[in-house]
């Protein structure tokens, strides 16, 4: 199983509705997928139509009084999800206390290797909390989400550094690219500012950029991701993109 980490140390980066929406274009191209909420606002769980708080959820399965196959809520055929409730933040919280806290979704994930093919996790905008080190921690390859907007250069740059820090005793690391988001190409300062993250981080940017778009918003308020209900719109063919360029690279790396 394939893990993406979508991270940043901000919100309002476009990171959940990239994780929804990837997770959606990953099942169409026949991958078994899972999506792990790891945010305790539960914006993914919601944004995918789920109720918070009905049943268990992933802090039941990271205190280890679930096993994660119990706490999967079907989304589509395919395509399971791992949701978030607002206990989240306890678990961040007596995290301090806990042995290797930062072990336990990695050690969650162990059972469902051979259920999934990849798995999305969105995580919550801190770059330095326990819920983020375990999603960095249990990853293959991390995404770092970017929206193309004033001072993203600069909090990309901050973000990485952090994640290199948290990731600097792990034995296997983890890739790390970069994802651009909330692009607007009929603005030069959204092209200015692509053009510098491209040449800043060079072969580690993803080619997709995900243009900005009211339908996503829209969909991620309604409850079901745009690719279910306009397969054919210009953000629906962003995200194919960017899950047929994850898929491929991925392969290489497996070579």
């Amino acid at each position: 199983m394939q893990i993406h980490a979508l991270a940043n140390q901000k919100g309002g980066c476009g990171k959940t509705t990239t994780a929804i929406h990837l997770a959606a274009a990953l099942n169409a191209r026949g991958q078994r997928t899972l999506l792990v909420d790891l945010d305790p606002q539960a914006h993914a769980t919601l944004g995918v139509g789920c109720f918070v708080g009905h049943g268990p959820s992933l802090v039941d399965v990271l205190n280890g009084e679930v096993p994660a196959a119990s706490a999967l809520r079907h989304l589509h055929p395919g395509l399971e999800l791992l949701p978030a409730s607002l206990r989240l933040a306890e678990f961040e919280e007596d995290a301090v206390h806990a042995l290797a806290p930062e072990r336990a979704l990695e050690q969650a994930l162990l059972p469902l290797r051979d259920q999934f093919d990849v798995a999305i996790l969105d995580c919550p905008p801190r770059a330095d909390g326990v819920l983020t080190a375990n999603a960095l921690r249990a990853a293959t390859h991390v995404m770092l989400v970017v929206e193309t907007g004033a001072f993203a250069l600069q909090g990309a740059l901050r973000a990485r550094d952090i994640f290199e820090a948290l990731l600097e005793d792990s034995v296997e690391q983890p890739s790390m690219r970069v994802l651009a988001t909330m692009f607007d190409r009929r603005t030069r300062f959204a092209r200015d500012v692509l053009v510098a993250m491209h040449a800043r981080f060079g072969d580690a940017m993803y080619d997709t950029a995900i243009r900005s778009s009211v339908r996503l918003r829209e969909a991620v308020a309604s409850g079901t991701p745009s690719l279910w209900t306009a397969p054919e719109s210009r953000s629906a063919l962003d995200f194919f993109a960017l899950a047929d360029e994850v898929l491929k690279n991925s392969t290489l790396q497996a070579q």
